[in-house]
């Protein structure tokens, strides 16, 4: 089976790749031949006070003995999501495999969300993902071979109430992915869906700067595995969802959660 989850040979794009689980994903395609296209913002990394993760990422993938690039491209901005593989393409190649992961999200009740919070949600989260699908999709369907990874969220089925915009440009989102893999499904391009639950990521650190208050946040997640993820714990389903292992699965919508969306707990908060 070593062979199934092999990506050398591959080039992968990997969208918001600088951290959290984007970086993650990046290293463990790396780890297993991959060259990858780390795709970031420096202006969101530097907001994130992590101005130079992207370079970090890119000397990772190095270490691990393949190589790499850095596609810097604002996936707010018309056309964003194009130029990135269209960057990709030009230093790579090719783009094989295309992970949709970079997002944004406001914490914002319903009622209280303004048009600009929304519309930067729409860019980056829905937008994004079908100007990144229309650029990867034809040479992928050319050349009979391709996996395109969406990263959703538990939000997508179970929403949080302070993510209702957030959570319901995720669900958009799936329903691309499930709709254009029944459409490329028959050129050996598999498109599928991995939903994180919560995970400790650098979007959420801020959160995390209290140890009790997270605590309470983990509990109320409510994953029977009783802890929030780490951004290696999605990995494994990434692998599996973008090598030759995939041969066979199209429209998957994978819940790497800890249990937490499973019908019958409690609403979460």
């Amino acid at each position: 089976m070593h062979d199934e989850f092999s990506m050398k040979g591959r080039k992968a794009l990997v969208t918001g790749a600088s951290m959290s689980i984007g970086r993650s994903i990046a290293l463990g395609f790396a780890n297993h031949g991959a060259q990858v296209g780390i795709h970031h913002s420096a202006a969101a990394d530097a907001k994130a006070g992590l101005p130079d993760a992207a370079q970090a990422t890119l000397a990772a993938v190095r270490a691990a003995g393949t190589d790499g690039c850095l596609v810097e491209a604002d996936l707010a901005t018309e056309g964003g999501g194009g130029r990135a593989v269209e960057q990709a393409i030009a230093a790579l190649g090719q783009v094989d495999i295309l992970v949709v992961c970079a997002s944004i999200q406001y914490r914002t009740p319903f009622l209280d969300a303004t048009a600009a919070e929304m519309d930067h949600q729409f860019a980056i989260n829905f937008r994004a993902t079908i100007e990144l699908l229309q650029a990867a999709l034809p040479p992928m369907k050319q050349r009979g071979w391709g996996r395109v990874l969406t990263i959703g969220s538990i939000n997508q089925d179970r929403p949080a109430p302070d993510l209702a915009v957030y959570a319901a440009l995720k669900s958009a989102q799936k329903n691309v992915a499930m709709n254009l893999a029944r459409e490329y499904a028959p050129f050996n391009v598999m498109i599928n869906n991995l939903a994180p639950g919560l995970v400790a990521t650098e979007r959420n650190r801020w959160r995390r700067q209290d140890a009790e208050d997270w605590k309470r946040i983990e509990q109320s997640a409510a994953a029977p595995i009783g802890r929030a993820g780490r951004p290696d714990e999605m990995v494994g389903a990434a692998l599996l969802l973008c090598s030759e292992a995939a041969s066979y699965i199209a429209g998957a919508d994978l819940m790497v959660t800890g249990g937490a969306h499973l019908p019958g707990l409690p609403a979460r908060s």
